[in-house]
């Protein structure tokens, strides 16, 4: 019989929560200069308060962070039941 293991959903949720933050800052911040200006229109519709400024690109960031936080332990709970 093989051995399942476990993912541990609170890891899983903070892995994904910092990498997006971290992907959705450095949009923030390249599109100061003019690149990805429709990525970040497209999350700013998504994440109140998110636009190339300072302020607006930690507003982005913290939005992702909750948002990939949430969706990774859930992602992690759902994993464990299934297997």
């Amino acid at each position: 019989m093989a051995e399942t293991r476990s993912v541990n959903p609170r890891a899983l949720g903070l892995a994904l929560a910092v990498l997006w933050a971290g992907a959705v800052a450095v949009l923030g911040i390249t599109s100061r200069i003019g690149w990805g200006d429709r990525w970040r229109d497209l999350l700013a519709d998504v994440y109140v308060g998110y636009d190339e400024s300072a302020s607006g690109t930690v507003v982005g960031a913290v939005w992702a962070f909750a948002d990939a936080f949430v969706g990774g332990y859930a992602l992690g709970k759902l994993y464990n039941k299934f297997s």
